[in-house]
């Protein structure tokens, strides 16, 4: 998990790290605080009406029209910014923040992400992997093969570093079983989004936690209870849904070789999983060692710096260029092909991604999640399933889990006090309710729809539904688990 200052977590690179937004009045709005919670509740559904015909809006371009993405996107979020009330004169600069906010936190990490794996697709280590898996789980067991994997690489990581890690196996075992890319790739995700939006040490969980003056460790200890299990009953049950089987995703060209290895022409197992797990190992190294230490050292700055995202992944595409280019025989133009044909696949996903982040940072900066926390303010409701709302109604509205964990804590942090309940509980629920409803609005989404290779229409039925079941699962889980500590008076 990348690092900055000891102790202090960078957001995900899909989810721009919320302050900036926070900590200053929208644009267009004059600044002005409410005169009171009670003028905004009335005033909550046109903001959230500007949402919905806004997101309409896109798939009709994108669907009917034919759209390019990246267009699209960018089209819609002008259209937002001029009926939010944004200055004209503005409106470049806050779709260049958010493009520049997203790209810069995704580019190095897809970037670099997808040479790694093409370059270990061409020489064949991805195939040893996936081969090894197939031998150990069985075709009949893939599934099971890639939420294993994926949930304890997932602890500790990023969704998108741990998915581009991931996915050049998945996308070989596809090639070699024949089956739907989705059968094999959609329980990789969905076990990687519960990690990433349940637990700490991940950036929302994180910022909750330290809201609440919560325990980090207690709060990972309880949430394994809900993400283990809920993320591989909607792992496990989503791919076999009718309406997923009946798609049928190709590969997307240019992001894994194509070629079929002998085995004598494959580099060994031993090499093969040590470069895979490589990032792995320091970016969750880096992760134990912040949660386990406290202060300032040359050697914790070290391991933090290793241990980010970028980093480690720049570290391991070296180690891989050498691995298995010169030590196995390839020489380094063939590898250097490799790096270049990732790239440009990876063009056209970047940018959809940096004009979803445009489109995200229109909502913030219109003020949306000012109007849902004053809005809300008041409810007279248990403070977990508020906790829970607030985040699902952000997460909706503004596209970024960060923003919605983080305000969603702001709002309910007064009724902590008095309530009962226990703060790593309150952690649960708000980070459980930021992974709902993932959309158009959420640049996640579109990694996850480019790299499957999907429709929007597609992506919002395999996307929108599983993150919204795991949302509300989780709130089950959290009031259940409430009770539990409660019975046993922990």
């Amino acid at each position: 998990m990348p690092l900055g200052a000891r102790g202090t977590a960078h957001p995900a690179p899909t989810h721009p790290h919320p302050s900036s937004h926070l900590n200053r009045p929208p644009r267009g709005t004059g600044g002005a605080p409410p005169t009171s919670a009670q003028q905004f509740k009335g005033e909550l559904s046109m903001p959230l009406l500007v949402v919905g015909i806004s997101v309409l809006i896109l798939l009709l371009l994108m669907t009917r029209l034919k759209l390019n993405g990246f267009a699209a996107l960018l089209l819609v979020a002008i259209g937002v910014a001029v009926v939010r009330g944004i200055p004209v004169a503005e409106i470049p600069d806050v779709l260049s923040e958010g493009i520049g906010g997203q790209i810069g936190d995704t580019m190095l990490t897809i970037g670099l992400g997808a040479m790694v794996g093409r370059v270990m697709g061409d020489s064949g280590a991805a195939q040893r992997i996936a081969g090894k898996l197939l031998d150990a789980f069985g075709p009949r067991w893939v599934q099971v093969a890639m939420v294993v994997t994926s949930m304890l690489i997932g602890v500790t990581m990023f969704y998108e570093v741990a998915f581009i890690i991931i996915v050049p196996i998945a996308f070989t075992l596809v090639r070699v079983t024949g089956a739907n890319l989705l059968w094999v790739g959609l329980p990789m995700s969905i076990a990687l989004s519960t990690m990433h939006s349940f637990l700490p040490p991940h950036p929302g969980p994180t910022a909750v936690a330290a809201t609440f003056h919560a325990s980090v460790g207690h709060t990972l200890f309880y949430g394994l209870f809900i993400a283990v299990p809920a993320g591989a009953i909607i792992a496990l049950a989503w791919p076999r849904l009718p309406f997923i089987k009946r798609m049928n995703p190709a590969i997307p060209t240019g992001l894994v070789s194509e070629r079929e290895f002998a085995d004598e022409e494959m580099p060994g197992m031993g090499w093969s999983l040590f470069v895979a797990l490589f990032p792995v190992v320091l970016i969750a190294g880096a992760a134990v060692t912040d949660m386990a230490t406290s202060g300032e050292s040359p050697f914790l700055n070290f391991v933090a710096f290793i241990g980010s995202a970028p980093i480690a992944l720049m570290l391991t595409l070296l180690l891989a260029i050498w691995a298995f280019g010169p030590r196995i025989g390839r020489s380094m133009e063939e590898v250097s092909a490799s790096c270049t044909s990732a790239a440009k696949a990876m063009a056209m996903i970047l940018l959809v991604i940096g004009a979803g982040g445009a489109f995200k940072n229109v909502l913030v900066e219109g003020g949306i999640s000012d109007y849902i926390k004053d809005a809300t303010d008041g409810w007279s409701i248990s403070p977990i399933i508020l906790a829970w709302l607030i985040a699902v109604i952000l997460r909706v509205a503004l596209g970024s889990a960060t923003v919605a964990v983080v305000t969603a804590s702001g709002v309910v942090l007064p009724l902590l006090a008095g309530s009962g309940v226990h703060p790593e509980i309150m952690v649960l629920a708000v980070s459980c309710g930021s992974i709902a409803f993932s959309h158009v609005n959420d640049p996640g989404f579109w990694l996850f729809k480019e790299y499957f290779n999907l429709s929007v229409i597609e992506a919002i039925k395999v996307r929108t539904t599983y993150t919204t079941v795991l949302a509300i699962i989780g709130l089950g889980g959290v009031l259940a688990l409430e009770w539990a500590l409660d019975v046993l008076s922990l």
